[in-house]
């Protein structure tokens, strides 16, 4: 087991003067489009509970968990003593331990048994469980308690300004160096601050592209969203100035007494003998740089059009305009029919709905689409391989509609349960980083009293968690609320036609620069992000369309806008708001990023789906580019202020008591279109529904059996469980007379019988059960897939159409849009059309078919022998082959491949720990009773 230092011990030891050499390799931000997390040494035996408070409706059944561990910081001791040997603060890593095992102890939970695996959050500190009480600056309007067994910030104000003060001072003592690093990641300014490695270079290029905003445009957003909001918002300012005073005494404090976090120095920001050089005081349009990155990672739902207007040109070459339409619009899957639906009750939320006869379409002409440029003039690391090879992902990344659309949640009304009271189990997948991007607390203050989760420098509020008597949690929707305009050139490249008129692009720059650290020892290096800006949005691209020359550009209707969600979450941590499901979905349509809502109390459960949701003119396709004209433009469209008309709350999806809730990013409701692909029959949503469906048929769930179900689809491989039983049938539709590909089949045939999960022998044992079937079908996947389509859609197709859909993302696959060691997995994939396809071979009904039989031509003896070819090819893929190793994991190891990792955003590092499936931070609830 690690050594620990506590932070009482070291948090004060000045900062030695020399640094080993060994940290001069060390990356700093590594921060890739990902999800991930711990494994851990044995269980801690359940603590005594804490006393509840008068305020506390829940009675001692809800707990929460957020690995690694509560504590970000650590002081250049800590990172040097956790670099050397493995030791780690105080509550760095306690978290880890509890999270990982639940991965092959949930088969045995029970009620009394589930805060072996996570924490309780009732309200409040037993005076025997208080490890320390601080009167931040002195003040005497408000306390910050820590509890001895997690070191959670429980934050006690008598006054509004004190409690949000404490707020933001308990923010910096754990996430000071995180939230520093992502103000200037949503500046773009993060090589400049920590360094210039190939990771920090396309993460600031990923988000700055499309959010690049002045310090002016962050102001006005403050301005607007205050000035647009009443009182709420007045009191909203005065939350974030008193939040962000607390922030800066923590600075000023640890600054003095010489305790800030070691990151500092190992950047070259401080000086370790002297204490000289500067850490920055935080300012309110840092809140709003830091909340536009938290947007566009999991809010922002969208975008896309190009890419699929490249397919739809490929179908249409391929097969001819009318058949290749036809094609396209069956892999679209728009409003597929098997899809698996939150709101399942066959209620209609039309929205972004094909049209009858398309309007304003501007397609572009065949080879001409050219991504635009963000970076210009580099010199040294900046213009290198590894920096092209990033800014090409970063790229990527910023324009796909395959968006990171992560977390689950499991809901089920009283009327199911053994309680006759609600029961979920929900949370947010936002990764595993280290330190974590999440942190928890507790607020309790004038209008304010909850516990849960915050984003890291956004925490005046408790943005996922629990009140008095209910909880709420959110997973991404990924509703389309971006859309791509076609500019008509004038002039140059640098003009277009706005409503007729020749008008100047914008030019917008951020200049960065960077040297070698001791934390990050990329050679100096230096580059120019640049990006055109038009009364539509940035510019995306370069094409033609019709002959005449366009640029592309994204406009998204939270742009400029980021600020405004913060009206809902004050409002959800209002216990004089939040009374009822009413009041919830009243509160988080306040919140313009676009996510899914569950409500919980003794009595109700809820759902609505936030976002603004503009209003297109009539025709339009949200699906492509359309021409940037005034008769295509959103209805009562502002490009001053970007703001339209948006659909009324009663056409978002919404519910209230439904019998069950599920979602993990899957379709929200009948008609309801969301701008990713792959919403068809098996998604991953499939993992939770077939399982939850099951429990409330039983009826008497119980928070055990639901954090049971959760687990068990954690640990599911999708393409197993869902599309693996078809593919065996085409296969045993006659005998296999080929040694090899026999033997493969009684390997997967085995494993499917064991449950098709991806599990350990034993726990801590890093080796899988059924090893050789999962390795088979991993190198199978992506083999069958291309013998399968390639064939009927010819390679261009083909390719254009795993640009609107990963083929894969299995645990290991770095290909997948989270990257590798990430956690989750199974999001985006071709499941649903080999599922249908498969089944339309074999003669089953399927619903929302393809346009075409692909496998074998629709021959089942054809398929056969293609499947059997591939398996066979798969067999013979050593372990080596199929997990060829990277930085952490040698070449073959593949319970290495999978695991999750903590990537680290500072000087701390964790282990790694078993593959999961599941939030990152993770309530599990029932309320007891109500106000």
């Amino acid at each position: 087991m690690p050594r620990r230092t506590s932070r009482t011990a070291l948090d004060r030891l000045r900062t030695p003067g020399r640094l080993t050499g060994f940290l001069k390799t060390a990356s700093v931000c590594a921060l890739i489009a990902g999800l991930l997390s711990p494994l851990g040494q044995a269980a801690a035996a359940p603590q005594a509970a804490e006393a509840t408070a008068a305020n506390d409706y829940c009675g001692s059944q809800c707990s929460d968990i957020l690995p690694p561990g509560e504590n970000g910081n650590a002081t250049l001791a800590q990172i040097l003593l956790n670099q050397a040997f493995g030791s780690q603060p105080d509550h760095a890593e306690d978290q880890l331990g509890p999270y990982a095992n639940l991965a092959k102890g949930y088969s045995s939970l029970t009620n009394a048994t589930i805060n072996t695996f996570f924490n309780d959050a009732s309200f409040g500190v037993a005076s025997d469980q208080v490890a320390s009480t601080l009167s931040p600056a002195g003040r005497t309007d408000v306390t910050i308690v820590r509890d001895k067994k997690t070191g959670v910030p429980h934050i006690t104000g008598t006054t509004r300004y004190g409690t949000e003060f404490g707020a933001g001072y308990a923010a910096a003592q754990d996430r000071l160096w995180l939230m520093d690093v992502f103000r200037h990641v949503g500046r773009g300014q993060l090589t400049t601050f920590a360094g210039g490695a190939p990771s920090n270079q396309g993460l600031e290029q990923q988000f700055w592209r499309n959010a690049p905003y002045s310090e002016a445009d962050l102001q006005a957003q403050i301005d607007n969203a205050v000035a647009n909001n009443g009182s709420r918002g007045q009191q909203a300012l005065a939350d974030a100035n008193a939040y962000l005073a607390g922030i800066n005494s923590y600075i000023d404090a640890s600054d003095s007494g010489r305790y800030f976090p070691g990151e500092y120095v190992l950047t070259g920001h401080k000086d370790s003998v002297t204490n000289a050089g500067t850490i920055e005081h935080f300012k309110l349009t840092d809140l709003v740089a830091l909340a536009s990155v938290i947007g566009a990672l999991f809010g922002s739902g969208g975008g896309g059009e190009v890419n699929n207007a490249i397919s739809l040109l490929a179908a249409q070459e391929q097969y001819g305009v009318t058949k290749g339409t036809e094609v396209w619009e069956s892999f679209r899957e728009r409003n597929d029919p098997e899809a698996v639906l939150t709101v399942h009750n066959g209620e209609s939320f039309p929205y972004a709905t094909k049209p009858t006869t398309p309007q304003g379409e501007a397609l572009p002409d065949a080879g001409t689409v050219a991504t635009e440029p963000l970076v210009y003039d580099p010199t040294g690391t900046g213009g290198d391989q590894s920096a092209s090879k990033a800014a090409a992902t970063a790229t990527a990344n910023a324009l796909t509609s395959a968006k990171r659309g992560m977390s689950n949640a499991l809901v089920v009304s009283g009327a199911h349960t053994a309680s006759g009271h609600p029961v979920a189990v929900f949370g947010p997948q936002t990764g595993y980083f280290a330190p974590q991007l999440l942190m928890l607390q507790e607020i309790q203050g004038p209008g304010i009293s909850a516990r849960g989760a915050s984003f890291a420098g956004l925490s005046m509020y408790v943005e996922l968690g629990r009140g008095q008597d209910y909880s709420w949690s959110a997973t991404t929707s990924g509703q389309d609320i971006i859309d791509t305009y076609a500019v008509e050139l004038c002039q140059d490249d640098f003009h277009y036609l706005y409503h007729g008129t020749c008008t100047a692009m914008e030019k917008i720059e951020q200049k960065n620069s960077w040297a070698p650290t001791t934390a990050d020892g990329t050679a100096a290096g230096s580059y120019t992000m640049r990006v055109w800006k038009t009364k539509y949005g940035p510019v995306a691209y370069r094409a033609s369309v019709g002959g005449k020359k366009v640029a592309y550009t994204t406009l998204r209707s939270s742009y400029m806008h980021e600020a405004d969600s913060i009206i809902g979450f004050q409002m959800l941590n209002d216990p004089d708001y939040v009374k009822s499901p009413q009041t919830f979905q009243s509160a988080v349509q306040h919140i313009n990023y676009t996510f899914n809502w569950f409500y919980a109390d003794s009595t109700h459960t809820a759902y609505y789906n936030s976002g603004d949701n503009p209003v297109r003119a009539s025709g339009v396709d949200a699906e492509f580019p359309v021409w940037a004209q005034a008769s295509y433009e959103w209805r009562n469209w502002n490009p001053t202020t970007n703001t339209a008309d948006y659909t009324a709350a009663s056409a978002h999806p919404n519910s209230i008591d439904q019998d069950y809730y599920i979602s993990w990013n899957n379709k929200q409701a009948k008609d309801y279109t969301t701008a990713p692909w792959g919403d068809g029959s098996v998604h991953r949503g499939n993992l939770l529904e077939d399982r939850v469906k099951k429990l409330v048929a039983a009826g008497g769930v119980t928070r055990a059996s639901l954090v049971k179900a959760m687990a068990d689809a954690a640990l599911a491989d999708l393409r197993a469980e869902d599309v693996l039983p078809d593919l065996l049938k085409v296969i045993n539709s006659s005998t296999v007379t080929d040694s090899t590909a026999a033997a493969a089949v009684t390997k997967l045939q085995t494993w499917l019988t064991a449950g098709g999960k991806r599990t350990e022998t034993s726990a801590g044992s890093k080796t899988y059960a059924n090893a050789d079937a999962i390795r088979i079908l991993d190198a199978w996947w992506p083999l069958l897939v291309e013998a399968e389509f390639e064939p009927g859609l010819g390679s261009g197709l083909f390719t254009a159409f795993q640009a609107n859909l990963p083929v894969d993302e299995s645990p290991s696959a770095a290909h997948g849009p989270t990257g590798s060691h990430a956690g989750s997995s199974f999001q985006y994939g071709w499941w649903s059309y080999v599922d249908k396809d498969i089944r339309a071979v074999l003669g089953e009904p399927v619903q929302g078919p393809l346009a075409d039989k692909y496998c074998g031509g629709g021959s089942v003896s054809a398929c056969r022998d293609i499947l059997i070819s591939t398996l066979k090819t798969a067999a013979g893929r050593t372990a080596a082959q199929v997990y060829p190793g990277d930085d952490l994991c040698s070449a073959g190891n593949q319970w290495c491949a999978d695991s999750i990792v903590q990537r680290t955003l500072g000087g701390i590092k964790h282990y790694n720990i078993s593959w999961q499936n599941r939030p990152t931070y993770q309530q599990v609830v029932e309320f007891t009773s109500h106000r």
